[in-house]
């Protein structure tokens, strides 16, 4: 009798998501940036960054026209939440908003933009990479290279609600480096986007601010149609 043997290859496995000890580690020792007790693992806020907090679609709008028009769409972190794109921003970028929106002749305008800063909190998206006891992992050529890094499985698809990263931070204690800053305002690097040259705050939020007012109109046309379609026809 012929025995046959199925060539067929078990079905792989999906990794495990990682621990939330593990997501609290790469965010501490990978990036350096603090973390506060309890679950889900949340980032403390106002420390190495603050965060602009708008609808997805104005956030992905102002993204899409600052890429086109020099760089300034791409490099810094991005998170999405539950509708809600998270900026991350230069630490100390969430006070100078105010004043900057009445710069922009944008302070009497009532927009969907909130700044988060010092004594904030943002829920810590799953690391896209992966966790490190030490250093990171870097291999910068200082001859301490530090643990090995220990794959992670890959990020939620935020399908609960879970916050997910749309740009990660790249590991490493410079990650600060490419957050927008009022200090690069005027800057020709700001401008281009270079990577040596923090991106320009000033234009990133009167783009943010332009975007979040369309899509706020757009909506308050959407729902006066939607009245109007309910209304009875009034004849004379």
């Amino acid at each position: 009798m012929v025995r046959t043997v199925s060539s067929a290859a078990p079905p792989s496995r999906r990794p495990a998501a990682p621990s939330d000890e593990e997501v609290r580690l790469w965010y501490e020792n990978a990036l350096g940036w603090p973390t506060v007790p309890g679950v889900p693992v949340r980032l403390a806020v106002g420390v190495r960054f603050d965060v602009l907090d708008v609808p997805a679609e104005a956030g992905r709008a102002a993204l899409e026209r600052l890429g086109r028009s020099g760089g300034l769409g791409r490099g810094f972190p991005v998170a999405l939440r539950d509708g809600r794109m998270r900026l991350l921003v230069a630490a100390g970028s969430a006070e100078e908003l105010p004043g900057l929106l009445e710069w922009l002749d944008w302070g009497a305008l009532e927009l969907d933009l909130v700044a988060i800063g010092a004594g904030g909190l943002m829920e810590a998206p799953c690391p896209p990479g992966a966790v490190a006891d030490g250093d990171g992992g870097r291999g910068d050529g200082s001859g301490d290279a530090g643990p090995v890094a220990r794959p992670l499985a890959p990020a939620r698809d935020g399908s609960q609600g879970a916050a997910v990263w749309l740009r990660p931070p790249e590991p490493g204690r410079g990650a600060e480096a490419s957050l927008p800053t009022l200090s690069a305002m005027g800057t020709r690097g700001g401008a281009r986007g270079d990577r040596d040259v923090p991106p320009d705050l000033v234009r990133l939020v009167n783009t943010v601010a332009t975007q979040a007012h369309r899509v706020r109109l757009r909506r308050a046309c959407a729902a006066a149609a939607v009245r109007a379609d309910g209304q009875p026809l009034a004849f004379s």
